[in-house]
This record gives structure tokens, C-alpha cells and sequence, in this order.
């Protein structure tokens, strides 16, 4: 993937996700030439690759461009900080992209100025190329721009875009946050595990690979997740007792609503403050 457009791709922040999208160009073919990195932290993880590829690496915003996309890639509660020395940065033909939860368009115009903008929440498995990423874009930006920005974030995984800038806050709630839930799902099955009697070590191996085999099978199989729900449970057995406490009135249902409507409110929150 070539890179296309006006002005050098500016991304700010080179950590986890900023650094995920960062591989996921260099490794597609985005020209590193055209590529400017900016982290006050010496993008130290990444500096051999951004040497080695011929990326530019500055710790400070340069003065001497105007981007062609700025990526910020930072966390919301430091945006305050870091963004009003980007505005030199921003142009005409500026689109501005934010992977951070929580702040707005409006937000962002209010310290760069109106521009192009799309907020983004990808997810960290875009650090291994299967992560998802929900998008919106405002009013300012075009077909070709939208086009542009979509082909960066795939290179982490598919990207959905959504017709409201609130959806953001949902997609946060599932997708943006949705990987560490997982995550805690193996813990409480090694957990359930050991409590059975097993090693806990033996627990462990055996949740992290079920869980990781069945988000494989899920990945992979054209059937719905539902669908391969039932195709493991007979009637009768142990997966059927196991789900009918999972799927009861006071199951997992309710408890994922409460859980997910809280990331929710999070997310709007620090679009608040």
C-alpha cells in the first residue's frame, strides 16, 4: 500500500496502538520516507525499526510540515498537554485521526481548529494484525480522505465505520475495551478450574487455549457465534448444565449489559472533561 495523498503521515505517540499501526504501515508498504513519528519518549521500542526503515523520529512536534494525516495515538488524559503545539501542523488539507477514547470532534477542533476529523478505536490485537477498529468521520471529510484513513487502520484489521459520532462510545465499550474482558474470562475459568481440582498451572492452559482455539474457530467459520454455540451443546450434557447458569435471568447476559453500559459512561465522561 502506497502512500497517497498530501503531506506525510504525522503519527503522535508510539506506544501500544501508536506503535501497532506504525508496523502494521511499514510492513503494508506505506513509503517510510513519508512517515514522521513524533514521541517525547524516544519511541525507544521502536527507534531500530524507525531507523532501520528510514522513518523520521522527533521527540517534539517539527515546525517545518503540515501533515497530511495526523494520527493521535496519545492518551486522552494528557491530550490537554500535547495537543495545542500540533496546531501548527494542521492545514487545509489536514485529516485528523484520534484513536483516543473518549474526546470529541468537538473537542479537538476546539485546540487544532476545524479540520477533517476522524475519531477511531481500534483494539490491541491490532499489535498481532487482528484487531477491529470503529470509525466515524465528520462532515469535512471527503470519499478520497475516507478512502485514505480506512486503508491505514486495516492494516490492523477491519474497520466499521458508524453513523454517529456516540456510537464511538459503544464501540469503545465492546471492541475498545472488549479484549481485556476476555482475558478476564480465562482467568475465571483457570480459576473454576483449580477450584474443580486441577493444577492451577494445568487451569491455565487449558482456558487460555480454549479460549484462543474458539476465537480461532469463530474467526474462521462463515457460521454465527450462536450457531457454534449449539453445535457444542447436547442436549442434556455438561455443556448444557454449564450454560444453563450462564444463560439464566442472572447470568452473563446482565451482567455484560452492566458492564459494557459502564464503559459506556466512562467513555462519554472523559469526552467531558
Amino acid at each position: 500500500m502506497q502512500q497517497t495523498g498530501d503531506g506525510p503521515i504525522v503519527l503522535i505517540g508510539a506506544g501500544n496502538m501508536g506503535g501497532a499501526m506504525l508496523k502494521g504501515w511499514l510492513d503494508s508498504g506505506v513509503d517510510p520516507r513519508g512517515i514522521v513519528v513524533v514521541d517525547p519518549g524516544g519511541a525507544k521500542a521502536l527507534a531500530p525499526l524507525i531507523a532501520e526503515k528510514g522513518a523520521r523520529l522527533e521527540a517534539e512536534a517539527p515546525q517545518d510540515l503540515t501533515a497530511g494525516i495526523l494520527f493521535l495515538a496519545v492518551k486522552p488524559q494528557i491530550m490537554d498537554d500535547v495537543l495545542p503545539p500540533l496546531k501548527t501542523l494542521v492545514g487545509p488539507q489536514t485529516i485528523v485521526v484520534s484513536v483516543a477514547a473518549g474526546r470529541t470532534l468537538a473537542y479537538f477542533e476546539s485546540l487544532l481548529g476545524p479540520a477533517a476529523m476522524v475519531r477511531a478505536m481500534p483494539n490491541t490485537p491490532a499489535m498481532i494484525g487482528r484487531g477491529v477498529t470503529g470509525a466515524f468521520a465528520n462532515a469535512a471529510v471527503d470519499a478520497a480522505a475516507r478512502a485514505r484513513v480506512d486503508a491505514l487502520l486495516k492494516v490492523s484489521g477491519p474497520v466499521e465505520w458508524v453513523e454517529t459520532e456516540a456510537d464511538i462510545d459503544a464501540v469503545t465499550a465492546v471492541s475498545g475495551s472488549g479484549p481485556a474482558y476476555v482475558f478476564y474470562l480465562v482467568e475465571c475459568m483457570a480459576e473454576a478450574g483449580r477450584k474443580a481440582g486441577l493444577q492451577a498451572d494445568l487451569a491455565m492452559r487449558l482456558a487460555r487455549e480454549t479460549v484462543a482455539g474458539a476465537g480461532e474457530l469463530l474467526h474462521r467459520s462463515p457460521d454465527t457465534a450462536a450457531t457454534l454455540r449449539q453445535n457444542v451443546t447436547s442436549p442434556g450434557g455438561t455443556t448444557a448444565a454449564a450454560l444453563s447458569v450462564l444463560m439464566a435471568e442472572d447470568g452473563l447476559q446482565p451482567v455484560f449489559d452492566a458492564a459494557i453500559a459502564a464503559a459506556r459512561r466512562r467513555a462519554e465522561e472523559l469526552g467531558k472533561a
